[in-house]
């Protein structure tokens, strides 16, 4: 599929998250107890617009900020380390057995779906588990919903014009501008789908978010710098 060129390759990203996972190991160890909570970070979109370059950008300034490593998760990382068992048992060890937070978000799953539920339900409890954590930018995934119950969380959401996203994609994909429209109207009609059919949920709502940013008006690289500055100024004791 012509979209998966939108995102580099997971195993970057998967390396990324075995080095949290080390660095995270070695924190505890150095301290006999959990790691103090740090900020949860998500990034919701509308199709076509900058969403990685802006969570990847934003992961960068984070690290520079903080000297502390960040990992970036989205839905093709957490179905890798699905497929790693000693990488999925360092996430979900952090989760009890009656975790509240996980009871509250699989609690807002439709009982509509039934196939797809289960495993779902294996991603979210690695949100969660991350999430928990802190120092995550979460991309996608429902993240603003599935992590808002969760403190020292903020959520972003970046929109744009339907000439922006087709413009957007048909130079990022190399397509013409008819198929990159058809495109980026079949994928955002997907998950609109998923979040209302799935979770319950509107992803468009306002409400759910700390900043929205117009990416018409405002690129991926800026819109990074702002969030950083919102996060710092918010949080700046937690991270």
């Amino acid at each position: 599929m012509p979209e998966n060129l939108l995102i580099p390759s997971v195993d970057l990203r998967i390396g990324s998250l075995e080095e949290y996972n080390r660095r995270q190991r070695e924190k505890a160890s150095l301290h006999h107890r959990k790691p103090k909570s740090r900020p949860c970070l998500t990034i919701s979109r509308e199709f076509g617009c900058e969403g990685y370059p802006v969570a990847e950008r934003l992961r960068e300034l984070m690290m520079q900020k903080t000297g502390d490593e960040w990992v970036l998760i989205d839905k093709a990382v957490l179905e890798e380390v699905a497929r790693h068992h000693n990488i999925s048992e360092e996430i979900l060890q952090t989760l009890g057995e009656n975790n509240q937070i996980l009871n509250e978000v699989l609690a807002t799953f439709s009982p509509r779906w039934k196939s797809d539920q289960e495993y779902f339900k294996l991603l979210s409890r690695h949100v969660v588990a991350l999430a928990e954590q802190g120092n995550v930018i979460i991309s996608e995934l429902g993240g603003a919903i599935i992590t808002r119950h969760i403190e020292h969380s903020c959520h972003f959401r970046i929109y744009g014009s339907e000439r922006f996203k087709t413009d957007t994609l048909a130079k990022r994909l190399h397509i013409e501008t008819e198929v990159a429209e058809k495109l980026m109207h079949r994928q955002q009609k997907a998950r609109d789908h998923f979040t209302r059919d799935f979770l319950d949920q509107n992803d468009h709502d306002p409400a759910l978010y700390h900043l929205l940013f117009n990416n018409d008006r405002i690129d991926a690289g800026a819109i990074a710098h702002t969030i950083a500055d919102f996060v710092f100024a918010r949080h700046g004791q937690h991270v």
